[in-house]
């Protein structure tokens, strides 16, 4: 395998997060990059449209593996200099996870605390957790009162505007000249790169949108509310440990509030339950009374492209047709890793961050 020159042409199949990402970061290369994909411009139909994207490898910890972990500590330095290649601007902030529980859920908060532990012992590189107490919380979130007695700080972690990224990195495929076509599903049959008349390359970026090629791949609903609130000042995410429903509040720019965290089995788009509605807009209120006269702006749903272990993987279906899939609800967190263990594959037909990230590296030829 070659290095890539500029006379090498890509197709990426599929616009959101990652096909974005890979195909903005293919033109800055000076390849020829051609974008399909199945839904609009406005990347409606992409998981990353519906996310927090808080970058907050400790706090994952909590539900992920050591791996994803590591990809996310390569993320948080990665953001910044992703981000600083865009023309338009997007809010990046790197202020810490705050994390707060009510007395009643203290073992919930010892649970939460001995696996932050554990954490840091396997990746010593990571700040640690540090225990606050209700003066220590009332500093950081002056807002909060003394409404919470404990709390844990995990600093360096950070969040982005998830529509500001996925319209700034529009926005730069554009200027680059890549060719875009929305309404156009595609498959990577449809191509035969490496052929006289077709692309060198095809990267295979489109989620849940690949399941008829990769049958593992499963759906993982989640349910996400959008707040207007003004009379709620918060600094950085937030998330309220509970042993029925833990919830984050992750705060963006102009009082713009995004709530969530459920997790359903399941490949449903309705719209989002009554119940999990109730569950997270009660849960912020215990964490904030202001978000009471808050204003919905949006409850959306959205599936999570998910394989059987939780875990990413890169799919090698040929010599010139890789898939990338299986993102989970890491995608903000991990995504900077995928593209540069894609890049290095694509480089050199190995990668040593993939090595080190234990990221599955599967090969099919079907």
């Amino acid at each position: 395998m070659t290095h890539p020159t500029s006379s090498t042409s890509s197709v990426i199949l599929g616009a959101g997060l990652m096909g974005r990402l890979l195909a903005c970061e293919l033109a800055r290369l000076g390849h020829q990059v051609t974008v399909y994909e199945a839904a609009g411009a406005d990347a409606q139909g992409a998981a990353a449209r519906v996310a927090a994207a808080m970058l907050a490898p400790l706090a994952e910890s909590a539900v992920t593996e050591p791996s994803v972990v590591q990809m996310g500590r390569h993320a948080l330095k990665r953001w910044p200099s992703l981000i600083s290649q865009l023309d338009a601007p997007v809010f990046f902030q790197q202020q810490g996870t705050l994390i707060l529980w009510h007395r009643q859920d203290a073992a919930e908060a010892l649970r939460f605390g001995r696996q932050m532990s554990t954490t840091c012992q396997q990746i010593p590189e990571l700040p640690p957790a540090q225990t606050l107490d209700a003066a220590q919380v009332t500093e950081l979130e002056p807002s909060l009162g003394s409404r919470f007695a404990k709390g844990l700080y995990l600093p360096g972690e950070g969040q982005l505007d998830n529509r500001q990224l996925l319209a700034a990195l529009l926005q730069q495929l554009q200027t680059c000249g890549v060719a875009l076509y929305w309404n156009s599903p595609r498959a990577p049959e449809d191509f035969s790169p490496g052929q006289p008349g077709q692309p060198d390359w095809v990267f295979d970026c489109r989620g849940l949108g690949a399941k008829t090629q990769w049958t593992a791949l499963r759906g993982v609903r989640g349910e996400v509310v959008r707040l207007h609130a003004p009379e709620v000042s918060l600094s950085r995410p937030t998330r309220l440990l509970h042993p029925r429903y833990p919830i984050y509040i992750a705060p963006k720019q102009d009082h713009v509030f995004v709530i969530g965290a459920t997790e359903i089995e399941s490949e449903d788009l309705s719209p989002a339950s009554v119940r999990s509605t109730l569950e997270l807009l009660s849960a912020a209120y215990a964490v904030h009374t202001g978000f009471a006269e808050a204003r919905i702006l949006e409850i959306a749903t959205q599936c999570r492209p998910t394989l059987p272990d939780n875990l990413p993987a890169i799919r090698r279906l040929g010599p010139r047709t890789l898939q990338i899939n299986g993102l989970y609800r890491h995608g903000f967190l991990i995504a900077p890793a995928m593209l540069d263990a894609t890049l290095e594959l694509l480089a050199t037909g190995s990668s040593a961050l993939a090595t080190q990230w234990g990221l599955t590296l599967e090969h099919t030829d079907n």
